[in-house]
């Protein structure tokens, strides 16, 4: 039987991917050099397996754990510019993407509070648009999170600083990190609102370890435009339905997932996706953290059709829904007579599919 396959020249779009996790191991070693960062291992090789998922890192508190390196080398302006610089361009040569928001905590870039965190985001920023700038395919945003271990007064400031700068390239607010028996998304109602007033996109983080009534939660509170995973609201037909009326749409990442066992197999994963899809709920494929997990979109595409979970069409509603819930501007034709004539090229234009034989 022929194999089904995306074509490798369609455009795709990554909504869910995260700094930290999204810089590839030869550069993040090159950073750590450069800045003269004491690492626990001199061996490249070593470093590599330090900060990227191996045969026995398959938790979510293990994956989380990956995080403390990768955000340690990128505390400076230098290393968050060329990280920045370097995920954006990667991610245009490995997987054709020309659409791309890429979500950082930049108060965790700040060494506690060393380095200027206004410094930090202007370095981010410098980055994006640097790579915008070689890539003119691309289109990108930055989305700052802030953090459930935080307290109030530290995320407002990173509230208050994607508002500041969301005029250069900040699209949008995020709350992530682990559950923390104390945190409430009711307790950030006014925030994320004075965040969607000044023309912020939300998105949260629920549903991941967290089950459908945190799904709930996080939309009843914050009225979100996209969930960060939610892959648990698949098991309360409520809460699907609740995704469906809003237009909610769901960031799924399933090689994340599946190897943080926050998803316990494949079978589940199919259970997951067919009941999102049976219930008309919308959703995206996003890869959480390429290279820490060592899977780029493509291959998230490649594994859901290898498995048969979704079919080609059903892929191409996919990427469609990622389009079409970006929190960028749409961007104009880069072969626009304006801007040089250059051949025409409509990151809209309709998906194509093609069988491998």
């Amino acid at each position: 039987m022929p194999r089904p396959r995306l074509d490798p020249h369609t455009p795709l779009t990554e909504l869910h991917v995260h700094l930290g996790s999204a810089v590839t191991p030869a550069i993040m070693w090159g950073i750590a050099h450069a800045q003269g960062i004491r690492l626990p291992t001199k061996d490249y090789w070593a470093f590599r397996d330090l900060i990227t998922v191996g045969r026995r890192r398959h938790s979510f508190d293990a994956y989380l754990d990956l995080f403390h390196w990768t955000e340690l080398i990128q505390s400076s302006p230098i290393a968050v510019e060329r990280s920045v610089y370097e995920v954006i361009g990667g991610a245009y040569r490995k997987s054709n993407i020309t659409r791309i928001e890429l979500r950082f905590n930049p108060m965790k870039r700040n060494r506690g509070g060393e380095q200027d965190l206004d410094h930090i985001i202007a370095a981010a920023i410098r980055g994006m648009d640097r790579a915008v700038l070689e890539y003119p395919q691309v289109s990108a945003g930055l989305i700052f999170c802030l953090d459930r271990g935080f307290s109030r007064d530290l995320n407002e400031i990173i509230a208050a600083k994607a508002i500041s700068w969301h005029s250069r390239g900040v699209v949008a607010v995020d709350i992530a990190g682990p559950v923390e028996p104390s945190f409430q998304f009711s307790d950030y109602r006014d925030l994320f609102a004075e965040c969607r007033r000044a023309g912020l996109g939300v998105t949260v983080h629920a549903g991941e370890t967290g089950g459908p009534e945190e799904v709930r939660d996080a939309i009843e509170a914050l009225e979100p435009t996209r969930i960060g995973h939610g892959i648990k609201s698949a098991y309360d037909p409520q809460v699907m339905g609740l995704l469906r009326e809003r237009g909610i749409v769901l960031e799924v990442c399933p090689t994340s997932n599946l190897t943080t066992r926050v998803v316990r197999n494949v079978a589940e994963m199919r259970f997951i996706l067919r009941s999102l899809i049976d219930h008309g709920v919308r959703f995206t494929l996003s890869t959480d953290g390429p290279e820490m997990l060592r899977s780029h979109l493509r291959d998230e595409v490649a594994l859901l059709l290898r498995t048969e979970i979704m079919s080609l069409d059903e892929i191409g509603r996919a990427i469609e829904t990622a389009h079409a819930a970006s929190f960028l501007d749409r961007p104009p034709l880069v072969g626009d007579a304006s801007r040089g004539g250059r051949a025409a090229v409509d990151d809209h234009a309709p998906i194509a599919l093609e069988v491998e034989v």
